[in-house]
């Protein structure tokens, strides 16, 4: 008998990913990526938009389909960035596609890392605390400008027409199911982290209070929620005929990139942090008991695996500071072998903890944990007519390892445990950057054994849907690989970064916590 095999979609910020996984030991047999060809809309301020994504589906799926026998597949997942989101009509078309929106940029895909709804998320916030939402402790006690609602008001207040037009605000994890099932429905885990879904929505009252227009705005919103790992229907004709398989097998209920990649990581127990490690960072955890943690994503329940209370924290920008940085911070001499990242990891490797005398704040694209402020900017302290670029380029590999370090000790200290720590994505493949962690964390840290983890997971939720496994964790652990103590701390260098941690906090705190507004003002002058 032929082996059963399943297809993970992973749709990431500028490119999506599919795999072919086989089922009874998540062997990786094929893999294809398909770059967008529209990339990010980033023209304004605060603002990152993009167009629909069916490529993916039309040309990496069969490509990593070559030289394999379709008729062996029996499921498909996908997972997506989220909160990406954009208006639809009835049956799912979205308003950018329409003639008399095409040159409105309303219409489009709000990308995750779209932050001009700060004004917005900063009403939700204030009447939410002075209403005594109970929900809003579940958020850490912020609402994002990232997430469902503060960008759906901005369209409400700024495009009223827009939204007056739109039937459904839409996920991108959701969306994409639907066109490959010909059914909506919403999962259940953007819906209650990006979509303030707890045991129930916000009150129509509470909406009131934001806006009156914006009373009945969860009508929007209105379709059946799915658990993690559920079947959302079968493959449909046109879906079968844009991907070369089965018409009729499964398809999984949409999920985020994060929280697949977790039982792909072999991760879905208590205790076991995965920290997603690309443009941006997301820290994601199960834990048995409800705890509400300050400035956390959020929690829900059945969040990242049926039957646990799923933790996520963040950070708004990794990947992409050290991108700016190259591109805009490094002189020309060090362009010279063509790999400027390499060059200047080599360089900060030779330094000793502390050696650069900098501390850096990574809010370069806003804090997201444990903050909750999108307003706040990057800071570089220590700077003399000394400093190199190698020496600034450390200082913000140094200041995401202190973002993180936060997250972990805000989530102890609210009484849930992070044992473990496992790291995923494309900054893995930094070997320093992963050194600077277990030193600055005082934890040893395991790497995620696919270099697809997203996609991986999403095989994951896809064989499960397909009734291969009863559920997430039996296939994770059979699918899903993790890399045990990869990288350990060294003492020395764990004292070193006690004291430059210490200094960290004091910026973290004088500039996040009201010490100091000027990241505000210098912003509304912008």
């Amino acid at each position: 008998m032929a082996d059963q095999l399943v297809v993970g979609v992973d749709f990431g910020t500028l490119s999506g990913r599919a795999v072919v996984v086989r089922v009874r030991d998540g062997a990786e047999l094929g893999s294809a990526v398909y770059d967008y060809p529209h990339g990010v809309r980033e023209d304004r301020p605060g603002w990152a938009l993009q167009v629909p994504y069916l490529g993916v589906l039309k040309y990496a799926v069969p490509e990593a389909l070559q030289g394999l026998d379709t008729n062996d597949v029996i499921g498909i997942g996908t997972d997506f960035t989220a909160c990406t989101v954009m208006p639809t009509t009835a049956d799912g078309t979205p308003l950018c596609e329409l003639a008399e929106f095409e040159n409105e940029p309303y219409a489009y895909v709000k990308l995750w890392k779209h932050h001009a709804a700060q004004p917005q998320a900063d009403r939700i916030n204030r009447i939410a605390e002075e209403r005594a939402e109970p929900w809003l402790a579940r958020y850490g006690g912020l609402i994002s400008s990232e997430w469902e609602f503060a960008k759906a008001l901005q369209v409400l207040e700024e495009a009223p027409e827009v939204y007056r037009e739109m039937r459904y605000w839409v996920e991108l994890a959701d969306w994409i199911v639907w066109r490959l099932t010909g059914t909506y429905a919403r999962n259940i885990a953007t819906a209650g982290y990006k979509g303030m879904y707890q045991d129930g929505y916000p009150s129509r009252d509470y909406l009131k209070a934001l806006n009156p227009a914006f009373a009945d705005f969860t009508a929007k919103l209105d379709a059946p929620l799915k658990p993690l790992g559920a079947k959302a229907g079968g493959l449909t004709r046109e879906a079968a005929a844009w991907t070369g398989l089965p018409e009729g097998i499964a398809v999984a209920v949409g999920n985020i990139d994060a929280h697949v990649t977790v039982p792909a990581a072999g991760a879905s127990q208590p205790g076991r942090m995965v920290a997603i490690m690309g443009t941006s960072t997301c820290h994601m955890m199960s834990g048995t008991e409800l705890r509400e943690v300050p400035g956390m994503c959020g929690v829900v329940d059945g969040g990242i695996v049926a039957g646990q209370w799923g933790y996520e924290a963040g950070q708004s920008g990794v990947g992409d500071i050290f991108a700016w940085y190259v591109e805009n911070c490094v002189p020309p001499r060090y362009h010279e072998n063509g790999d400027v990242h390499a060059t200047l990891t080599e360089l900060a490797a030779e330094q000793e903890v502390g050696e650069h005398g900098l501390v850096a704040l990574d809010w370069h694209s806003g804090n997201r944990s444990v903050l909750v402020d999108h307003a706040l900017s990057g800071v570089i302290v220590g700077q003399t007519l000394a400093t190199r670029a190698e020496h600034g380029y450390r200082a913000l590999l140094e200041a995401t390892a202190f973002g993180t370090r936060t997250i972990i000790e805000t989530f102890r200290a609210a009484g849930v445990p992070v044992d473990d720590l496992v790291v995923a994505g494309g900054l893995v493949k930094n070997p320093l950057l992963m050194q600077i962690y277990a030193d600055v964390l005082d934890m040893p840290l395991s790497v995620i054994g696919s270099e697809q983890g997203a996609a991986l997971g999403a095989a994951i939720h896809g064989a499960v849907a397909a009734g291969a496994y009863p559920d997430v964790h039996a296939a994770s652990a059979t699918m899903g690989s993790t890399r045990r103590d990869v990288y350990r701390p060294i003492n020395a260098n764990v004292q070193a970064y006690q004291r430059l941690y210490a200094e960290y906090l004091t910026l973290h705190d004088y500039f996040g916590r009201g010490g100091n507004d000027v990241m505000k003002r210098l912003a509304r002058r912008s």
